[in-house]
């Protein structure tokens, strides 16, 4: 499977992606602030847990006050959300076109591997993240809530439907197929990232072959909807019959 590694990034240039493509565009004093508030509390989540980090850390870091700090954001999830926001950004401001004509497998493998490659400069904040919530169920719960809604978009640019209930199961298929492939990634230290590229070929390889369960399983509560709405047309039929 052949991988594309240059690209334009969503500012339309050639090899800048994740902080340095949001550095390239021109930004707004407020969202000057933001970013450096993001970027403060990436840092400090590369050398500790999350769990750790505090919100007076953060503003130090990031050298604003509590109060400004407050303003941009309502807790350490949120700024976490943001960094994560900005990464589904990244991967849908490039242009996707060259793979329409791809096979699903492959373009979402393709848009993976994009986001990836994002996620690079922040490679030591994410393993921090990662082990973080293997020891803490709670903040692991909240992360796949995070990570589910951010893999709706990315299959949406691959051209993978994302809606309704079936989309919401494969968006869950791929956050956690996506989590099982970050700690090969974290640990991969070859430019051309083989093992990254073989773990999530795998990881695609059993999402394709439990595709169709997953979507038997979500066909059955469709299915009792329906049954549901049929019955009650027919009660509201029987009622009016009873009037009548």
């Amino acid at each position: 499977m052949a991988h594309r590694p240059t690209r334009k990034s969503a500012a339309g240039t050639p090899g800048k992606t994740g902080a340095g493509a949001a550095a390239a565009a021109p930004m707004s004093p407020a969202g000057s602030e933001r970013e450096r508030i993001v970027a403060a509390f990436l840092t400090l989540l590369a050398d500790g847990a999350f769990e750790e980090i505090g919100l007076g850390d953060v503003a130090a870091a990031a050298g604003v006050s509590l109060a400004q700090l407050r303003d941009e954001f309502s807790s350490t999830f949120a700024i976490l959300s943001a960094h994560i926001k900005a990464m589904d950004r990244a991967v849908l401001g490039e242009d996707l076109s060259d793979m329409a004509e791809e096979p699903a497998r492959e373009r979402l493998f393709d848009v993976l591997m994009r986001r990836l490659e994002h996620l690079a400069p922040h490679r030591a904040a994410i393993g921090s993240l990662v082990r973080s919530a293997r020891r803490n169920p709670p903040l692991a719960l909240a992360l796949n809530a995070m990570a589910r809604r951010s893999q709706q978009w990315m299959l949406a640019a691959a051209g993978i439907d994302a809606a309704g209930p079936r989309g919401m199961v494969r968006a869950q298929a791929t956050a956690v197929m996506f989590a099982s492939v970050l700690p090969v990634w974290i640990d991969d230290d070859d430019p051309g990232h083989a093992r990254t590229m073989a773990a999530l070929d795998r990881a695609l390889g059993r999402g394709q072959r439990l595709a169709g369960f997953l979507d038997e399983l979500v066909a059955i509560p469709s299915a009792l909807c329906r049954f549901g709405r049929r019955r009650r047309r027919r009660s509201d039929d029987d009622v009016e019959e009873a009037v009548a």
